[in-house]
């Protein structure tokens, strides 16, 4: 399992609209090849401040077969407006599992 790790950092006053747009996208994810889950984490000390977590089963599915794909382009259309600046996105796996 690969853990896509992606911050974002939105305009102010999007907040809102970015989340909304991020609840219309679950279902591009749902059904994207090799998608296991995803969650929307957002900061409680910099609240433009978020961080989209998707679980993939492998470096790949995100990598290839999600960003060659037309529900990527979806995705990016209903958000990337938001953006204040590029997400950085890293990917890491399990390394130790704590409890």
């Amino acid at each position: 399992m690969v853990l896509e790790i992606a911050q974002i950092e939105v305009k102010t006053g999007h907040e809102g609209a970015f989340e909304a747009g991020v609840g219309q996208a679950a279902e591009l994810f749902r059904r994207a090849k090799g998608c296991r889950g995803m969650e929307l984490q957002r900061s409680v000390e910099i609240p433009t401040r978020y961080r989209l977590m998707v679980q993939w089963e492998t470096l790949e599915n995100h990598t290839v077969d999600f960003r060659e794909s037309g529900d990527f382009q979806a995705w990016r259309a209903l958000v990337s407006e938001h953006f204040a600046a590029p997400p950085q996105v890293e990917h890491t796996v399990l390394a130790v599992q704590g409890f």
